[in-house]
């Protein structure tokens, strides 16, 4: 008989604790950003964990130069707010320092920050539906049907759909009791079992769906690209609609022979959280990034990464390199929502979600994207819509109509591109009092948990 040797599990975090993280929060040094300086002791994943916190907090990443050579991390984030303005707010300049300090390191905080969600209910009060499959016009409206048939709310959900695939995740609870469904048994078969008969309608095969099913919380947006990653949304090819409203990024892969790096270069369209999407898919990928450059000029990014594989492997063969680049093309595309944005706000109750999609889908529409959150007894919701046959852009008879069907306890706003237009159910200064011209901002459908 042998024993294997005593592992104090304090030595895991030993080297953080003789090594503590600094971060910094700089708004003397540029005139137009904030400078968030990150050196750590260097760990797997941590370029992930830093990015995702920033991100979080709604800041956005116009340059940023990581080095993680060696047994140490040092990171330069020039951030900004939504409205292109440095970091003013204290209570954010306290969250990253809290978050990407010692504390936030050693308690495990950028592991397990959960995903955002609102409420005054505990995260153990919801249960996460995760359910990834084949998309079809209509899908969301039968998916929040069922679940308004079984009297389950619908507290906040986020749905992404890319190449023919949909995934989503929806924060659900019993109606009656206001708490989550994950301890009835039969009730969750039941659940999976109704949504799997949706998703045959698609085909026979059961695998043309998976629904699982988890207590409490998880963030959002890193799941979503996990579910999709693992369903291969990025093989195959897009249809001609898809194509026609698509500017396909531009991903290149090289060698930098004298340090024994990749050299992953993507160029495209900027937007908001890129640099998320793309640190996320070479993460899931097992990649490790060693370097990088991100920068910004105008409307457009640049971003550049020196990786290796987790075994230290360069990426050498054109199939290896192929699909790389694939992954990426679908990692910044998964976010992107062409067409009409619907924002509508209501008094929340069970089948609210159910009623909306019904609407949208009597009208030909069919839903891109979405995003379901509640806040105090008001359900928020942002649709991105498109007509379900042609794939073009809602024209405005269509939207008068949806103005007229939604009712009159509920507001809309149109958005397309840069032009905001407002279809306010209500008129005068009742509809006014409701929201301004410049609308709700929508910065997280879904707020955190913690402080």
């Amino acid at each position: 008989m042998g024993s294997w040797a005593y592992f104090d599990p304090e030595y895991e975090t030993l080297s953080i604790r003789i090594n503590p993280p600094q971060v910094s929060v700089d708004n003397s040094t540029c005139k137009d950003c904030t400078l968030v300086k990150v050196d750590s002791v260097n760990r797997p994943g941590i370029l992930l964990e830093v990015v995702q916190v920033l991100t979080d907090l709604d800041l956005i990443i116009t340059k940023a130069y990581i080095s993680s050579d060696g047994g140490w991390f040092m990171d330069v984030f020039h951030v900004t707010d939504q409205q292109g303005q440095k970091i003013s707010d204290t209570r954010i300049i306290e969250q990253i320092e809290k978050a990407l300090g010692p504390k936030g390191y050693i308690s495990g905080v950028l592991k397990t920050q959960p995903g955002k969600m609102s409420g005054s209910n505990s995260p153990s009060d919801y249960t996460a539906i995760e359910v990834i499959g084949r998309d079809r016009p209509g899908l969301l409206s039968e998916i929040s049907g069922v679940l308004a048939t079984l009297q389950v709310n619908v507290a906040a959900a986020e749905v992404w759909t890319h190449n023919r695939r949909v995934a989503c995740i929806l924060y659900v609870n019993d109606n009656a009791s206001n708490c989550g469904v994950s301890n009835n048994c039969l009730r969750l078969s039941t659940i999976e079992e109704q949504i799997k008969n949706i998703f045959r309608g698609c085909g026979n095969n059961d695998e043309v769906a998976r629904a699982s099913f988890s207590m409490g919380s998880v963030h959002v947006d890193r799941r979503l690209h996990q579910l999709l990653f693992s369903d291969r949304d990025y093989e195959g090819a897009l249809s001609t609609e898809q194509l026609d409203n698509v500017i396909k990024p531009n991903v290149t892969i090289d060698r930098c022979k004298e340090k024994g790096y990749s050299v992953i270069t993507v160029r495209c369209k900027d937007r908001p959280k890129l640099m998320f999407d793309i640190v996320c898919t070479l993460t899931d990928m097992q990649f490790v990034v060693f370097h990088a450059t991100v920068s910004s000029e105008g409307h457009y990014a640049s971003q550049e990464y020196y990786i290796r594989q987790m075994d230290g492997c360069t990426l050498d063969t054109e199939g290896e390199k192929e699909k790389v680049i694939k992954c990426l093309e679908a990692a910044v595309r998964r976010r992107v929502s062409e067409g009409l944005s619907l924002e509508l706000q209501a008094k929340d109750r069970v089948g609210l979600l159910s009623e909306v999609t019904q609407v949208l889908r009597k009208n030909g529409l069919s839903v891109t994207r979405a995003g379901v959150t509640t806040v105090g007894e008001q359900a928020v919701s942002v649709f991105h819509v498109s007509h379900a046959t042609s794939g073009k852009a809602v024209d405005a008879e269509t939207i008068d109509e949806l103005r007229k069907q939604i009712g009159k306890s509920m507001m809309l706003k149109v958005k397309e591109a840069n032009a905001c237009y407002n279809y306010n159910t209500k008129s005068g200064d009742e509809a006014a009092s409701g929201w301004t011209k410049t609308g709700f901002f929508f910065g997280h459908l879904l707020e955190k948990f913690f402080p």
